[in-house]
């Protein structure tokens, strides 16, 4: 998210070097994975739906309406969230 905010190319050179200067010792087989699979992933669209999405559970959480739709809300809501999820599966065990 650095990388991509300050503009710069997502590359292993450049998350390296922000790994290096974080003083995590990273493997480079797991930061050529990491790249590869950001490839594909528009961050900027994926920072902007994970800002979003606690903002529109709120106010549905605050409502506390009983209406039998509901349970139907939150499951379509779940699974539209492992969706958006998919292009950072496994991401976190890049870095141990």
């Amino acid at each position: 998210m650095m990388l991509h905010s300050a503009e710069k190319e997502i590359d292993e050179k450049a998350v390296g070097a922000v790994l290096k200067a974080a003083g995590v010792k990273a493997d480079d087989a797991r930061v050529k994975a990491l790249v590869a699979s950001l490839a594909s992933v528009d961050i900027g669209e994926a920072m902007s739906q994970a800002i979003a999405a606690p903002a529109a559970a709120a106010p549905a959480a605050a409502g506390g309406s009983s209406s039998s739709d509901a349970p139907a809300e939150e499951a379509a809501a779940e699974e539209e969230e492992e969706d958006d999820d998919a292009g950072f599966e496994g991401l976190g065990s890049l870095f141990g």
